[in-house]
């Protein structure tokens, strides 16, 4: 067992040996800030974040739940709920909910963890942890692997949180923010001051000193999912920096990759997103420009096509069933849903079919295509497809 001892310097590390990825989460996080994007697009990419997140901070702790099971905790009322773990999620979610609208300048005091860890437990693990209570004097944990000790309950646990508060009061703010956020995530996990639910409140204390450092609002990144999904490495780090005499070197260096990865998943899924809106204005500009009536009602299919691909791959067979509706009245209908696809690939909207492990047919939209065609080229390639013999697309 591994018992606690109580640092004498509160956020000690190799300024040196870190300097590499704090600048590179620091550039990370400004081209996040700087991206611009349609709010709308945000708000459906935070709730997958959101998700992410809960999901990440209570698989840590081993809850066990079903991608179905996790849905319904974030929808159903606390009372419907079945499990433990799916209580555990709820209340996570409304912690975060209620951390979002909390001003930037809101301090990091000993109140602001109590009321954290009371939204962490309320409705969750309340039959057997006071919510936003200090451990008392008979109450003692031990955790991980190796086995862990936090601060021994009671006068013990009351003065060592005290002293981390005062540091972050004091210390804490001749370092950088993302710093910061690191170091009171690792010793609020080290420390373990309430009965359950630290690790939860360390990571949401953390979420909260990011979204303060300008990841906030719609900018959330999961940082518990990247915990989770590296969770060997993660565990392994908070070992590493108690048995170094609290050198926060490798958990910071850790940290900070992943405050760099999750901030550049984000910014790849908004880039997606940027590169869609273009699409659709130079898809509707150049196609609703077709001259004859023949090749209007044609360009509205193939735009039908291109709109169900913008949402997401999608087999031959699929795309057969989904655009029926537009085929049905046709001489042959999948002649013509081919010639169509042919069409697409030659103008290069889409991109060359690839085949599925089952030997399907897949189809994707090529993002590029906006910056690739030009007016010439597009209406040079509609004239010459009647006369095109080539067929791209090939089922066999």
């Amino acid at each position: 067992m591994i018992k606690y001892v109580l640092p004498t310097n509160w956020i000690k590390y190799d300024r040196l040996a870190i300097v590499d990825d704090l600048i590179e989460a620091k550039a990370a996080v400004k081209s996040l800030i700087a991206m611009p994007y349609q709010r709308s697009w945000v708000e459906q990419l935070q709730i997958v974040q959101l998700k992410r997140e809960i999901a990440g901070t209570s698989r840590i702790e081993g809850a066990d739940f079903t991608e179905k099971e996790l849905d319904e905790a974030l929808k159903e009322s606390p009372e419907q709920l079945r499990t433990r773990s799916q209580r555990q999620a709820a209340a996570c979610k409304r912690a975060y909910q209620w951390i979002a609208d909390l001003p930037d300048d809101r301090p990091i005091d000993e109140e602001l963890i109590y009321q954290i860890h009371r939204r962490i437990i309320i409705g969750a693990d309340d039959d057997h942890c006071p919510p936003g209570i200090l451990r008392a004097a008979d109450q003692n944990v031990s955790f991980g692997t190796p086995r862990h000790r936090g601060v021994d309950g009671g006068p013990q646990c009351a003065s060592a949180f005290e002293k981390l508060m005062e540091n972050v009061q004091s210390g804490f703010p001749n370092h950088d923010r993302l710093i910061q956020a690191l170091a009171l995530h690792y010793h609020l996990a080290a420390m373990h001051p309430f009965l359950d639910g630290n690790g939860r409140t360390a990571r949401a204390v953390e979420a909260l000193m990011l979204q303060q450092a300008g990841l906030r609002d719609s900018l959330f990144i999961a940082m518990s999912n990247y915990y989770y999904e590296e969770k060997n490495d993660y565990l392994g780090m908070l070992s590493q920096v108690r048995a170094n005499e609290c050198d926060l070197t490798p958990f910071l260096i850790f940290g900070l990759k992943g405050i760099a990865l999750q901030c550049q998943f984000l910014l790849d899924e908004i880039k997606t997103n940027v590169l869609k809106a273009l699409f659709r204005d130079v898809m509707q500009d150049l196609f609703n420009r077709m001259v004859s009536k023949r090749k209007r009602v044609i360009a509205k299919r193939q735009i039908e096509i291109l709109l169900i691909l913008l949402d997401a791959d999608m087999s031959f067979t699929e795309l057969g069933v989904t655009t029926q509706i537009h085929y049905t009245k046709l001489r042959t209908p999948g002649s013509a849903l081919i010639r169509d696809l042919n069409n697409l690939i030659s103008l290069g909207a889409l991109r060359y079919p690839r085949k599925s492990g089952d030997n399907e047919v897949i189809l994707s939209i090529n993002l590029e295509w906006p910056r690739q065609i030009t007016d010439t080229e597009f209406f040079r390639l509609v004239q010459e497809m009647p006369k095109a013999k080539t067929q791209l697309l090939r089922l066999d």
